[in-house]
């Protein structure tokens, strides 16, 4: 559990770094970012290994039905976040609302919630989740001020749905492969 939780720290405390520190993170130019970066890979790989390795500790048991709505907003997590994707024009829900990458994150986080009862899973989705709830309200507290883009065309909502059904399909795979079965039994 210590490693998921320094996992989580360093994860935190490099996305926040700009926000929290701006004149500091200014002073670094352009070598901050590979600073970021090292903290960014860093924390993430604390919280796999750290995941991987943690005991199971039982704390519920979700009902199976949730394997059915884990996926489902799986599938829309990956919409979501793949809609501000374009350089333009946005689609559907990026062209309304300002931070879909965090929205889609933060459903990932809570669809894992939602199926995982262990501690482990708890900390580390929970965590994640918060972090991006803070990240949504550090950046719109340093940014104030928000235009929405403009709405995209048909051909953008095509692609979108081609490649969220792709990553879906991709990131079931990789479920499997660590051996862990993503649909019901």
């Amino acid at each position: 559990m210590a490693l998921i939780i320094a996992g989580l720290i360093l994860w935190t405390l490099a996305h926040y770094f700009k926000r929290l520190a701006p004149d500091r993170r200014a002073a670094l130019g352009d070598p901050g970012k590979g600073l970021v970066a090292v903290g960014v890979v860093a924390g993430l790989v604390l919280m796999i290994l750290g995941y991987r390795g943690a005991e199971f500790i039982y704390v519920w048991q979700p009902p199976t039905f949730m394997v059915h709505v884990n996926n489902t907003l799986m599938l829309i997590a990956f919409w979501v976040y793949g809609s501000s994707a374009a350089k333009t024009a946005k689609a559907w829900p990026a062209s309304k609302i300002r931070h879909p990458q965090l929205t889609g994150f933060k459903i990932w986080a809570a669809a894992h919630l939602l199926v995982n009862g262990d501690l482990a899973s708890i900390l580390l989705f929970g965590g994640l989740l918060g972090w991006a709830v803070g990240e949504v309200i550090l950046i719109n507290r340093a940014e104030p001020h928000w235009t929405p883009p403009e709405p995209a065309g048909t051909a953008t909502y095509v692609r979108l749905a081609v490649i969220s059904l792709v990553l879906f399909g991709l990131v079931a795979a990789i479920h499997n492969w660590l051996g862990v079965w993503p649909f019901p039994v």
